[in-house]
């Protein structure tokens, strides 16, 4: 472990920030994770794949976000707070409603390495006296609420609530290579009571389209974003499928099964699953996960022979009566010669059953756009 977190230090530090014009690829840690024999220890454990975390602008505009493609497992793009603009890289985190980034009162380690937001030098800051505090699971943050202008791409969000972080026990938020989190979920979980962001670009009339959308790329290849208030039909030539929510918390829809080859491998009398932009894995119930890995002829740790790439088909999540296909090259892990599945074991209840999360592992398969004026999500195929 110490081997890990040293490494990691070292190339994580070098990470920290990303240009709203350059985006960076991030080959040099995957390489030099392979060098060490980490990379899969990585990905399936680091601190932020974030399946741990669940335990004046004018009127219709619409803006691209630029994001960094981070070793495939982590997206992330900058934005700016304040009068005049403070800049922050935030994680785009489908799967919470906050937004927060380090500030000038956090004395954690975390807080050292990152960019910090001082009020004192905003001109339009407004304190409150209420607080924040946000478990993760493997990490966590405490801190204070503020208003202020948020920039994110050519959209300028008034008074925008957001946490300014006090604490930030232990060393996983240190060895992020973004500073903060921006929430996309829905208002309804988000930390006390605060305004997500994309709820005040719709009430203050600043997008087009109460809705975003998404392009994770793969590969390590640049060129991701979040579309606020449109959708680039460019990446919709496989026409878009649009799945209704079955809740309005997380972007949570009901999958019908998941298969392969036509043989049910899990969730075969339906469950619920959220598409989360925040997180790097696959995460479904324990069972679940010990179905597929028997079933996939991998051992209870999820290791499998590599050479099932070539010969396994792919896995199947068939949601709302259409059939969305992973290709073993992409729920298959490679590391060093050896080979897992990108399967995370997790049992989060629901009032229906546990709840599966499909993370960049399942959207780096399709554009989505998550549409917040009809409650429902699109999914595109990507070619």
């Amino acid at each position: 472990m110490m081997k890990l977190l040293l490494l990691l230090s070292l190339v994580a530090l070098s990470q920290c920030h990303v240009s709203k014009i350059s985006l960076r690829k991030g080959k040099s840690l995957r390489k030099a994770l392979k060098e060490h024999g980490l990379l899969e220890h990585y990905l399936k454990h680091n601190p932020y794949n974030l399946a741990s975390k669940y335990f004046p602008s004018l009127a219709g505009t619409v803006s691209s976000e630029p994001l960094e493609n981070y070793m495939d497992t982590e997206y992330f793009g900058t934005i700016s707070i304040g009068t005049p603009a403070q800049e922050f890289t935030v994680l785009f985190d489908t799967g919470s409603s906050n937004l927060w980034v380090p500030s000038v009162y956090c004395s954690s380690e975390a807080c050292t390495n990152h960019n910090r937001f001082n009020p004192a030098d905003s001109s339009t800051f407004e304190g409150t006296n209420d607080s924040l505090s946000i478990q993760y699971g493997t990490g966590s943050m405490t801190g204070i609420l503020g208003y202020d202008t948020v920039d994110v791409g050519s959209i300028s969000i008034s008074n925008q609530i957001f946490g300014l972080s006090e604490t930030e026990p232990g060393d996983f938020f240190y060895y992020c290579p973004f500073d903060g989190i921006l929430g996309l979920a829905y208002p309804s979980i988000a930390s006390s009571g605060a305004t997500p962001v994309f709820d005040n670009m719709m009430s203050q009339d600043l997008v087009s389209q109460d809705l975003f959308s998404v392009y994770l790329s793969n590969d390590d290849e640049s060129g991701s974003f979040v579309m606020f208030g449109g959708i680039d039909y460019s990446y919709t030539s496989g026409g878009l499928t649009w799945i209704p929510l079955s809740a309005e918390s997380y972007w949570q829809i009901t999958m019908d099964s998941v298969s392969m080859s036509g043989e049910i491998l899990a969730c075969a009398s339906s469950c619920q699953a959220i598409i989360d932009t925040g997180t790097s894995l696959l995460a479904a119930p324990s069972t679940a996960v010990a179905n597929i890995q028997s079933a996939l002829g991998a051992n209870s740790n999820g290791e499998i022979s590599c050479d099932s790439i070539s010969s396994l088909s792919d896995i199947v999540f068939n949601l709302n009566g259409q059939a969305f296909s992973v290709p073993p090259s992409s729920y298959i892990l490679q590391s060093d010669g050896s080979c897992s599945l990108a399967f995370e074991a997790m049992n989060l209840p629901t009032e229906s059953g546990y709840l599966w999360i499909l993370g960049d592992v399942f959207i780096h398969e399709y554009y989505v756009v998550f549409d917040r004026a009809n409650n429902r999500v699109g999914l595109s195929p990507l070619s």
